[in-house]
């Protein structure tokens, strides 16, 4: 998922919350969490018919809902349930919860070998989607904010910005880069519990539930002792909660030690300076994290300390090959794909650069020509345009590298012989530019190169740009704090697809009902054929293409009208349905779309 994308889904996981009304016990959860108070009775919040229905809507279009587990089944199994059996299935889970199994996957690492992917049973991942909407926001109040990792509103291009800005305003130059020997596969289950406890959250049932998560039989592997599967809904959230104390510990050292009280910020870290304390700060996501300080005794010490601590506190193990203290001024460190450098710019100044990581760089290489291949053997517009996606996903992530000008050219010029000897007889030189073609790379002089009609976009179109830092004021489970992150809907749909949800159409899909909500807010209240405002109550979801013909509940195949207009789609009397187009002011395109309706349902034009 390229970081443009990831955005999109957070925020259209805040118009989810809007659409059940589920922001506000959101907000209420994380409020009570910020001033201390202790959680006894969460199941009850998780088992709420809204918060089920939101779950599934959360998931739904995700790529791994389509992946099956154990059992074989998918999120269109899912969709496929009545609303009221859907939450009455999961609220008796939860009386007597028993995980399925666990289908274990490997997938090639960048660096070579393979990292186990454990998929639960996609029955098992609503539920874990259940808990974890209800669990967030409590320990969202106790995160540190450093961390940046599968966090709402956060992101790597965050976490970047956050190194760099310590680089260079606070002028550290030494890394202290710790690789954590298997992370995920070593987290050690009681004391992940014990965290959980420790934070406030302490419903007996959910602690039980989740350790039986925890504990899920992983097909040819046996019964777990240790480790969080990667691969669960939950797994990301859990892993957070362990290294949150790592994450507090390294900022009581330093950031966070007492002082008398300062107006500002900096004339604390002034004062603390002025102490024989190791300046130290942590920016981490998820178990990929980073510590800088000022010289390199501080840095060892640092080392040291951190291995230790996470040993004796966590019980986990670095990777002594990968785990090492570096002079930035000297050599590179790496972060989330980027290689950071401090470089010097004036006499006694330094600025830190930054690049595309070895690694990176040879992953976009090996996939830019493995994509060459796809489509010089199956020439079809749809493997072009998954070319495009991937360059543009790879600008959109890269380009807050410093030199990203530069390391896209040399990566053209490695690729640049494989496009065109592999492709010389299905390519042309005309440019065939869309509108992202238009708006990203319409102002660059590149030799368009075209496939099935659609232009490759050029690699080595591409500029630095800053990268965003996180305003500590975004928050999504605050008003203030949302108001950075999304605009709220209006007031008039928010008490109209309460109604929607609150009336559920029985007998219908969860998918048919959960897309109602989509559609009425994307037609804004409007009937799809005459423009105007629908009545809730008697408004009519149309399959286009009914399902006794082979039409599904999906999105694109369901429309709002009013129910007069439904009712002329479907009449099969050409006199009355006359009488009835007479009774209603139509325009052409109006009729137009009523006649492609009717002829879908199998009835002749009118």
């Amino acid at each position: 998922m390229t970081a443009g994308e990831e955005g999109i889904l957070k925020k259209q996981q805040l118009r989810n919350n809007e659409y059940y009304y589920t922001q506000q016990i959101q907000d209420e959860l994380y409020r009570k969490s910020r001033e201390g108070y202790i959680f006894k009775d969460l199941i009850s919040e998780i088992i709420d018919p809204k918060n089920i229905a939101l779950a599934y809507r959360n998931i739904k279009n995700n790529d791994g809902s389509n992946t099956p587990g154990v059992n074989g089944t998918t999120i269109k199994d899912i969709g496929q349930y009545e609303i009221s059996e859907w939450i009455d299935y999961i609220q008796k889970r939860f009386e007597k919860f028993k995980p399925m199994a666990v289908r274990r996957v490997e997938i090639e690492k960048p660096g070579g070998g393979v990292r186990p992917l454990g998929i639960p049973t996609i029955e098992d991942r609503m539920f874990q989607q259940c808990i974890k909407q209800i669990l967030e926001p409590i320990v969202e109040a106790k995160f540190y904010h450093g961390s940046y990792g599968f966090r709402p509103d956060r992101s790597a291009e965050n976490a970047t910005a956050k190194v760099m800005n310590l680089i260079n305003i606070n002028k550290l130059h030494y890394a202290v880069d710790i690789d954590i020997k298997g992370f995920f596969d070593n987290v050690d289950h009681g004391k992940l519990l014990k965290q959980i406890w420790n934070m406030g959250i302490r419903d007996k049932k959910l602690i039980v539930i989740i350790s039986r998560m925890l504990k899920a039989k992983i097909e040819g592997v046996g019964i777990p002792q240790k480790g969080v599967p990667q691969g669960g809904i939950i797994s990301t959230l859990l892993s957070n909660i362990v290294l949150n104390e790592l994450d507090w510990w390294i900022y009581s050292q330093w950031e966070g030690m007492i002082t008398k009280e300062y107006s500002k910020q900096e004339h604390k870290i002034r004062a603390l300076r002025r102490t024989h304390l190791k300046q130290m700060y942590i920016v981490r996501y998820a178990d990929d994290f980073k510590l800088v300080t000022n010289n390199y005794k501080s840095a060892q010490k640092i080392f040291i300390a951190v291995t230790n601590w996470l040993k004796e506190r966590l019980k986990l193990d670095i990777s002594k090959e990968k785990s090492m203290v570096i002079n930035l001024r000297r050599n590179y460190s790496n972060f989330l794909g980027f290689k950071l450098k401090v470089k010097k710019k004036n006499p006694g100044k330094y600025v830190a650069k930054s690049n595309i990581s070895d690694k990176a760089k040879t992953k976009i290489i090996n996939n830019y020509r493995n994509q060459i291949e796809i489509i010089r053997n199956n020439p079809k517009a749809y493997n072009v345009e998954k070319l495009n996606s991937m360059i543009l996903g790879w600008h959109n992530y890269y380009g807050i590298a410093t030199n990203v000008n530069i390391d896209f050219s040399e990566i053209n010029f490695l690729v640049r012989k494989r496009l065109y000897n592999r492709t010389r007889s299905i390519r042309s030189d005309r440019l065939y530019g869309d509108k992202t073609y238009k708006k990203f790379y319409g102002r660059y002089n590149f030799k368009p190169v075209s496939i099935c009609k659609t232009t490759i976009y050029p690699l080595a179109a591409i500029k630095f740009k800053i990268p965003k830092s996180m305003k500590i004021i975004a928050s999504r489970y605050t008003a203030q704090g949302r108001y950075y992150i999304h605009k709220e809907l209006a007031g008039e749909f928010k008490d109209t697809i309460k109604f929607l949800i609150d009336n559920p159409l029985k007998k219908e899909s969860m998918q048919k009902n959960d897309n109602r909500i989509s559609l009425y807010v994307a037609q804004k209240g409007l009937c799809h054929i005459t423009k105007k405002p629908l009545d809730i109550v008697t408004m009519i979801i149309r399959n286009r293409l009914p399902k006794n013909k082979g039409g599904t509940d999906k999105y694109q195949n369901l429309v709002l009208v009013s129910r007069e207009i439904s009712n002329l789609i479907d009449e099969k009397d050409m006199g009355k349905a006359n009488r009835y187009k007479e009774g209603i002011e139509l325009d052409n395109k109006a009729l137009n779309k009523i006649n492609t309706l009717r002829i879908l349902v199998g009835n002749p034009m009118i």
